[in-house]
């Protein structure tokens, strides 16, 4: 996979090979998908919860874990 650097406008290049690979086309919307240190990149279309829907499926803690999880994060965040 290709690397890309992000402009003063915070803007990035897909790489050739990438948008080859995933078939991304000039003018589609992206959605940004964060989670833990990954980012993730999805084509938005008119289905998009076919798009998002096993998105989360590797998940091992609950949806309380998870708020608990990312509050303290927040809070680490905020003491420093």
């Amino acid at each position: 996979m290709g690397i890309s650097k992000i402009t003063r406008n915070f803007q990035i290049t897909l790489p050739k090979d990438v948008r080859e690979l995933k078939n991304f086309h000039v003018g589609e919307k992206l959605m940004f998908v964060v989670e833990e240190d990954k980012i993730g990149i999805l084509k938005l279309d008119n289905d998009i919860i076919k798009q998002t829907a096993g998105l989360w499926s590797d998940i091992n803690e609950t949806g309380q874990e998870y708020e608990r999880r990312v509050r303290k994060d927040w809070e680490k965040r905020r003491v420093s």
